[in-house]
């Protein structure tokens, strides 16, 4: 069988079936441009390679359960979680948060819709905060004030806002984990880094 002349959806079906030979074109069909954006956001040869065999193993030891419709789209998305779960295994370097916004931004250009989702889930939960620890937090990211001019317009100490506002990225952080792209919570921390 030529394998090159089967679509990427063919050569899943038959890596299903556990066909080697399939896995095999559909790495080599791929593999290069998942390691150049690893590559592109986390700056070493080295983490990419790492990135992009993890999808691939993955790919390969869930392969009987995969529901995969689009597998370009899929091992994309993938790659961005590894390279997010990277990126977070080393958020003490200097250059954290400007590789995570790269990332972001990639996924903003690429996917407006499911940044438009994230957007309306982080601002129903800003909504469900409790009133004290969402006027706090709008204060800080809508009007961009610093803890001690929080603390001086609600009449509160700085401790106290500090807590309101540890609370309220607590809370949605946990209710983007809940939600159904969980993929993209590190997001999040690209919005509201000027809070860490």
């Amino acid at each position: 069988m030529d394998y090159s002349l089967q679509n990427d959806p063919g050569l899943l079906i038959l890596m299903k079936q556990g066909d080697v030979a399939a896995f095999t074109e559909l790495y080599n069909r791929h593999w290069k441009p998942l390691y150049i954006s690893a590559r592109n956001i986390l700056r070493t040869p080295e983490a990419a390679k790492d990135v992009v065999q993890e999808v691939f193993a993955s790919l390969w030891q869930n392969k009987a359960g995969l529901d995969i419709q689009h597998p370009k789209a899929y091992l994309q998305q993938a790659v961005r979680f590894q390279v997010f779960k990277a990126l977070r295994s080393d958020k003490m370097s200097s250059d954290f948060y400007h590789r995570l916004t790269e990332a972001s931004n990639e996924i903003i250009i690429e996917n407006p819709l499911l940044f438009k989702e994230l957007q309306h889930i982080v601002a129903e939960l800003i909504q469900s905060l409790p009133e004290d620890c969402r006027q706090a937090f709008l204060l800080s990211r809508d009007q961009n004030l610093s803890y001690n001019q929080i603390a001086e317009r609600l009449n509160v100490s700085v401790k106290t806002v500090e807590k309101k506002m540890s609370r309220s990225l607590r809370y949605l952080r946990i209710g983007l984990g809940r939600s159904p792209i969980s993929l993209f919570l590190l997001m999040v921390f690209t919005y509201f880094q000027r809070f860490f």
